[in-house]
């Protein structure tokens, strides 16, 4: 049975990781690009701050070539390749490696993205065995639509995807608050979904609720060098994108499930 979750779960995620990795190339990347430069732009007028002041009895008529070009955020909107960011951390260590912008970042982010939806399918593949004893597509689906509120989208109406160059609260209340949300919504949603006792499904609906009772954690001030029409654009797309990765997953996991249940003479 282990060897079979082990199959099942890196097939699943291949494939699904494989078509997510696509659709991120035309989709989130492009907007990633975009935030980069506008993050850029932001911070080259202040590391020329210092050098604007005024001397008396002489001026600096360069200081104006010195200046950023506000028409490039705009043009790399428009020509956003095919390049990816760590959204997340929003800082940039000059020692660490980064790879290099074109084909090694896209294949570096493509593989990231492929390995993660291993992860997730050799997970959900677990679950749905330990739960259930079998897996087919229909249940797997909704496995998999529960997988999504979850680990995406409940987290989202607290902590929204975000693109470079947007303030955010400390990272470890962000991950204390993002891990507690995934772990109250998936019991509750269990809860809800596989107990019949009213108590049971009252806990459930409690568990859900309470991570936004709290309330994610923010910074004091919110800002960001990004148009809000781009950030919006990203956390909408970046969720549309998990959905598929996880409906891919549960897809790919119940098929390739149903399929050795049919090797093996099993009824579905």
């Amino acid at each position: 049975m282990l060897n079979r979750i082990l199959a099942v779960g890196l097939l699943a995620g291949l494939v699904a990781g494989s078509a997510v990795a696509v659709l991120q190339e035309v989709t989130t990347s492009r907007l990633i690009i975009a935030a980069e430069a506008f993050e850029g732009a932001g911070e080259a007028p202040a590391a020329a701050a210092p050098a604007a002041h005024d001397h008396a009895g002489h001026d600096h008529p360069d200081m104006a070539a010195s200046g950023h070009d506000h028409a490039a955020p705009a043009a790399a909107l428009a020509d956003a390749g095919t390049d990816d960011h760590a959204a997340s951390g929003h800082q940039h260590d000059s020692d660490a490696w980064m790879p290099a912008d074109g084909l090694e970042r896209t294949l570096v982010t493509s593989l990231a993205t492929i390995a993660t939806s291993i992860g997730f399918a050799l997970m959900l593949t677990a679950v749905m065995v330990a739960a259930d004893g079998k897996v087919t597509t229909r249940s797997a689906l909704g496995w998999g639509l529960s997988a999504f509120i979850a680990v995406n989208l409940a987290p989202a109406i607290g902590l929204a995807p975000e693109l470079p160059g947007a303030s955010a609260a400390a990272l470890e209340a962000r991950q204390l608050w993002w891990f507690g949300t995934v772990a109250a919504t998936a019991a509750g949603l269990f809860l809800l979904g596989r107990r019949p006792e009213i108590v049971a499904k009252s806990a459930g609906l409690a568990l859900i609720v309470a991570p936004h009772v709290i309330g994610a954690p923010h910074p004091n001030e919110f800002e960001s060098a990004v148009p809000a029409e781009i950030a919006a654009q990203f956390a909408s797309v970046s969720l549309g994108l998990a959905a598929a990765m996880w409906l891919l997953i549960a897809a790919a996991a119940g098929w390739f499930w149903q399929r050795g249940d049919a090797r093996e003479g099993l009824p579905a």
